[in-house]
């Protein structure tokens, strides 16, 4: 009987490595798609917050300047080939540092324009603000990157998630009030594109995930 018994307890050991093995693929797939679905409604909110921003910074919600770029912003700029041969701890660890950058734009123009609200003594009471507005992106963000550092430990148990700097105040003495202003309508169109390349990096990872 111990040796049946012990036999038994082998095949159930067997039996539920073998259901974790064919399983793990198919969560992190499914993981993956999550992270793309929150992507896009994130691009979705930014796009909104863009326009909302353009209108009540810049007197005009449909405006647009691609000629201009912030030198702190992750490049947008990828090679396709070197793009798809990087390897899944690169693309996630890449995608991490990106979003945290982007988090930390989106807090300085936060406060930036919290300050100036409240030198100017503007009362926006009715509806939701544009530093609210901004924390609702940001917050997402966080999201995503919650998302993708539990995909990285996964692949890695070492992998530390880094901390976030303190965001400092932007240097704006000598920028015009025009120029600040469209710094933040810079972040918000590069974060727009941005997101859309991270859509792509997570559809890939889902189908490369086996």
């Amino acid at each position: 009987m111990t040796v049946w018994r012990r036999a038994i307890i082998l095949i159930c050991c067997v039996l539920d490595c073998v259901e974790f093995s064919s399983s793990s693929p198919i969560l992190q797939r499914n993981k993956y798609n999550n992270s793309f679905r929150l992507t896009r409604s994130t691009r979705t909110r930014v796009q909104q917050l863009k326009r909302k921003y353009n209108e009540q910074q810049l007197g005009n919600k449909h405006f647009e300047d691609r000629s201009r770029q912030l030198k702190d912003l992750p490049s947008l700029s990828t090679d396709f080939h070197d793009w798809l041969n990087l390897t899944e701890f690169e693309r996630l660890h890449a995608a991490f540092l990106d979003m945290q950058a982007y988090w930390t734009k989106l807090e300085q123009k936060r406060q930036q324009i919290e300050e100036e609200d409240k030198e100017q003594m503007v009362n926006r009471a009715v509806g939701t603000t544009l530093p609210q507005s901004i924390r609702h992106i940001q917050l997402d963000l966080r999201d995503l990157m919650s998302h993708v550092s539990s995909q990285i430990s996964y692949k890695n148990s070492y992998w530390t998630k880094p901390t976030f700097p303190t965001p400092l105040n932007p240097q704006t003495r000598s920028k015009t009030v025009w120029d600040s202003r469209v710094d933040g309508y810079i972040i918000l169109r590069d974060l727009d594109l941005y997101l859309t390349k991270l859509a792509r990096d997570f559809l890939l990872l889902a189908s490369q995930t086996h």
